[in-house]
Parts: structure tokens; C-alpha cells; sequence
């Protein structure tokens, strides 16, 4: 969100102190979010649920930049672009990405040679290797070769969130379009409005991000209306930690939900689109965060069944 300064436009300092609340309000939220949730629950505790849920919004964090980057300069057309971000990151999603697994090796107590061989540590390692691939091709001639990278991580990021014997196949198709698409969503938003910042406008940049919008939320809603029946018996909605949390996610959707209807109705109508659109990243940004939150707390399917 950006607030006006004195000119009509916000200072350093305002924007400098602003990234420093919302990048400790994040770190506090991964942090403790999970151990909140799970208050009263009777739950087991998981070691280092606070650093994993960090390093995993990070992970979250820099594919969705990388993949609105590359879907962002499709829809920007002719003019000036903003500095490209998917380096940094491609580099921050991989070394995530390598510090679960570490974290992985120093919570089980294992050495790393012994946790590569685990289905968790080879998925972590591939992970981190396509996103250090995906860095590479993006600092290349040709950073469209990025997808395929970025695909590969899409694809080992699901596997290891569904090491369920009950239709894995249809939960890991699931979570890659879902994945795909929450990238698709923030990142090309942000995308979108950094360009327009860059040309003092730029409004068809956001009509058309509008059109690719419009599918990709349809795409989210079924495929976590889907996920959630699959995962969440009706009974553990409110005594599991899962459940707890995907209520916030829940209700952090529906006020998305309507700050993208609100752009598109000022979009449509010829009013300035940008500032629900700005909230709306910002939004988006904390619903990344409870995802990530999600990954780390005890699955609510195996609690109903035992």
C-alpha cells in the first residue's frame, strides 16, 4: 500500500519504514503463526515449524515473482519495463530451498549424504537446482527458458506436500495448478504495477493482466475448494491447527476477492485501478505467508484417521 507524502507522492523514508513493518510483521507471522494455530489443538509439536514455514514463504515468494516476471512482460507490450527481479529470486527461492534442507538434516539429526537419500531431502535438492537453473537462463539471452525450470520446482513442491497413499495423483495435480496459478496471480500483479509506475500509467497493461486474472482466480477457487474437501474433515475445521489456518486464508481470499473486484469496477468505469490493486499485493502477500503456514502443520487427514 502506498501512502502520499507532502507532494502528493510517498518519501524514502515512508517507504523505507513501511518495507521494514511489513517485512517484520511477516517474519513475526511465519514464525509464530503455526504455533498459535495449534494452541488447545493437543497436537504434536514439530521441531523448527516457525524457521521451516520462513524459509518456505521465501521459497513461495521468489517463484511468484519469477513467474509474473515472465508472464508480465507478455502482457507489457511496447514500452519501458521495469528491472527485471528473476535473478534474485530464482537465487532466493534456491537457497530457501537449500536451507530446508539443511534445516532438514539438523532437525532429524541425520548427516546430509543420509538426508539426500530421503523422498523429502532428493525433492528439496531438485528444487533447489531448478530454481539455480532457473537463474541462470533468466541472466541468459533467452530468460523464457526460465519455465521449464520453474516447472520442474512447481512439480517437486507438490510431490513433496502429498506423501498420501489416498489418490496422491489428484492432490499433486491440484497443488501444481493451484501453485501455478497463486504465482501467476501475485507475481504478475506486481509485475503490472511496477510497470505502470515506470510509465505514469499504462492502463491497458492492467486491462489485459484483468482478462488473464479473471482465469486464473476461477482456476484457484476450484482447485482449493477441491483441496480443501480432500484434507479437512468438517469436524476439525476449528480443533486443528490446519483447520485454524485455513480459515484466516479463507477469509484473507474473500477481502482479495473483493479488492480485485473493486479495480476492475474503477478499471471498467475509467477511475484509477491502482490503489485497491496495490492493497491487493499486499493482501496476496500475507495469504502467501498462511500457505506457507499450511505446508508445516500436522495434516488434519491423518489426525481423523488414527
Amino acid at each position: 500500500m502506498t501512502l502520499p507524502g507532502p507532494f502528493g507522492t510517498p518519501s524514502r523514508l515512508t517507504a523505507a519504514l513501511l518495507a521494514a513493518v511489513a517485512a517484520l510483521a511477516v517474519i513475526g507471522l511465519a514464525l509464530l503463526g503455526a504455533g498459535l494455530a495449534q494452541t488447545g489443538t493437543g497436537e504434536l509439536r514439530i521441531p523448527a515449524v516457525g524457521t521451516t514455514a520462513l524459509l518456505r514463504f521465501l521459497v513461495l515468494t521468489g517463484l511468484a515473482v519469477h513467474v509474473g516476471e515472465l508472464a508480465g512482460r507478455r502482457l507489457a507490450g511496447e514500452g519501458p519495463r521495469p528491472r527485471a527481479l528473476s535473478v534474485p529470486a530464482a537465487l532466493l527461492a534456491a537457497a530457501a530451498s537449500a536451507g530446508l534442507l539443511l534445516l532438514l538434516a539438523a532437525v532429524s539429526g541425520l548427516s546430509l549424504p543420509v538426508v539426500y537419500g530421503l523422498r523429502e531431502g532428493r525433492l528439496l535438492l531438485v528444487t533447489a537446482n531448478a530454481f539455480a537453473l532457473a537463474a541462470l537462463c533468466a541472466a541468459s539471452r533467452r530468460p523464457g527458458l526460465a519455465a521449464l525450470p520453474l516447472a520442474v520446482a512447481v512439480v517437486a513442491e507438490a510431490l513433496r506436500a502429498h506423501t498420501e497413499t489416498y489418490t496422491p495423483a489428484v492432490g499433486i495435480g491440484l497443488t501444481v495448478v493451484h501453485l501455478t496459478g497463486a504465482s501467476l496471480w501475485l507475481g504478475t500483479l506486481l509485475y503490472v504495477l511496477r510497470t505502470m509506475r515506470l510509465r505514469r500509467g499504462g492502463r491497458e497493461v492492467l486491462v489485459r493482466y484483468a482478462r488473464m486474472a479473471a482465469v486464473v482466480y476461477a482456476a484457484l477457487a476450484v482447485t482449493g475448494t477441491a483441496s480443501t474437501l480432500r484434507r479437512l474433515p468438517l469436524d476439525a475445521v476449528l480443533t486443528t491447527a490446519y483447520g485454524r489456518i485455513l480459515l484466516v486464508k479463507l477469509l484473507l481470499f474473500g477481502g482479495v476477492s473483493l479488492l480485485a473486484l473493486a479495480a476492475r469496477s474503477r478499471m471498467l468505469s475509467g477511475g484509477d485501478a491502482e490503489a485497491p490493486a496495490r492493497i491487493e499485493v499486499g493482501t496476496l502477500a500475507v495469504i502467501v505467508v498462511v500457505s506457507a503456514l499450511l505446508t508445516v502443520v500436522p495434516d488434519p487427514h491423518w489426525l481423523a484417521a488414527s
